[in-house]
């Protein structure tokens, strides 16, 4: 029975709490007996601070966006179009993939980040499916200059929760940026999520997806061309520890040289996101 009793509570203060915002009313409610799991940034301005243990209604949502695009004015257009939907959101920005993660390390409590997959420090799908991989409860936008079908059913397989592609206008991406902060996904209306894609491509990519956070990491490196010492340096770790991530990706990735796994993520790059695309973003 008070397993029901606390359903029902719960029911009822999450509906309360949504019909005192429609009339724009704040709501407080301090519950001593437990922590609520709250809704975080969500659409409807529903907000818990679990440490306090209280719930906010907001007639205005408060969300936490990362723009990460290796051009100022790109970004700066986005952070316009973020301003647009939500006046008081937090907007940070990162130009290179090593800046969002280390702004992630600083703070994760995100619950967006619009990705230039073309950025320094990333090539290909590795980012996306770095921070994927990293912090899977925050969605990710793919925001690219790659309008391709195949590029974008990519994204969402590695797990997008959108695509924008930068030819569309603020309106559009405001419309898409709201819908995946609803919980939902976006892409163009025009592409096919289901078409299919070359086996050996699929399969390549599927493997890739299996790679720990760290071990992506690493595979970006490799493609850098540095050495396990600077790789190591980098990271943190002993050269011996970046060694056994050497060996791991090559396991999981069917290959027998650090050379050949280079070789399979260029392939993911070169196959699925043309270099001349990559050199618009």
């Amino acid at each position: 029975m008070a397993g029901v009793r606390t359903a029902l509570y719960d029911f009822w203060l999450e509906r309360a709490a949504r019909t005192l915002q429609r009339h724009g009313f704040w709501l407080r409610l301090f519950e001593k007996s437990r922590r609520w799991k709250g809704l975080r940034g969500s659409a409807g301005g529903v907000k818990t601070n679990t440490r306090l243990g209280y719930v906010v209604v907001q007639q205005t949502a408060k969300f936490h966006l990362v723009i990460a695009d290796d051009h100022p004015l790109f970004r700066g257009a986005m952070r316009e179009a973020v301003a647009g939907l939500y006046t008081e959101a937090k907007v940070d920005e990162a130009g290179s993939f090593d800046a969002v993660a280390e702004l992630l390390e600083r703070d994760s409590d995100v619950d967006l980040i619009l990705l230039d997959l073309a950025m320094p420090g990333a090539r290909g799908f590795s980012g996306l499916i770095y921070l994927r991989a990293q912090y899977p409860g925050v969605p990710v936008i793919v925001v690219s200059a790659n309008d391709e079908p195949t590029a974008i059913r990519r994204c969402m397989e590695v797990g997008a929760s959108g695509f924008i592609p930068k030819t569309l206008g603020v309106e559009t991406m405001r419309v898409a940026i709201s819908n995946v902060l609803k919980g939902g996904i976006w892409t163009p209306p025009d592409i096919d999520l289901h078409a299919g894609a070359a086996n050996d491509t699929t399969e390549l990519m599927t493997r890739m997806s299996t790679l720990t956070p760290q071990q992506v990491r690493v595979l970006m490196m490799l493609s850098e061309g540095l050495l396990n010492k600077q790789i190591a340096f980098q990271l943190g770790v002993s050269e011996a520890t970046v060694k056994a991530h050497v060996s791991a990706i090559l396991q999981k990735l069917g290959v027998e040289s650090r050379t050949q796994a280079v070789i399979a993520a260029a392939k993911i790059e070169a196959g699925q996101w043309p270099q001349n695309a990559a050199a618009d973003n």
